[in-house]
């Protein structure tokens, strides 16, 4: 059983981190124009959404109020 972490020469915390190390070269960072596009993507569509959100929520609200004030 303790054999395998033995046979390798290299124990499995090291292999680990070597092959994070190997797949972390292989990452593209963006550059300063394509990280400021995306940015302000974000937060644009962030502000729109929140947007609908908030709208949708006072429409409902009003829309529940309305019906729950009814009187038959």
């Amino acid at each position: 059983m303790g054999d395998s972490a033995k046979s390798g020469g290299t124990s499995k915390p090291v292999k680990f981190w070597d092959g994070v190390k190997a797949e972390f070269k292989k990452i593209t960072w963006p550059d300063k124009d394509a990280l400021l596009k995306q940015s302000v993507a974000v937060v644009i569509i962030s502000v729109v959404i929140g947007a609908i959100i908030t709208i949708l929520d006072f429409g409902l609200q009003y829309g529940v109020d309305f019906i729950t004030t009814l009187q038959f």
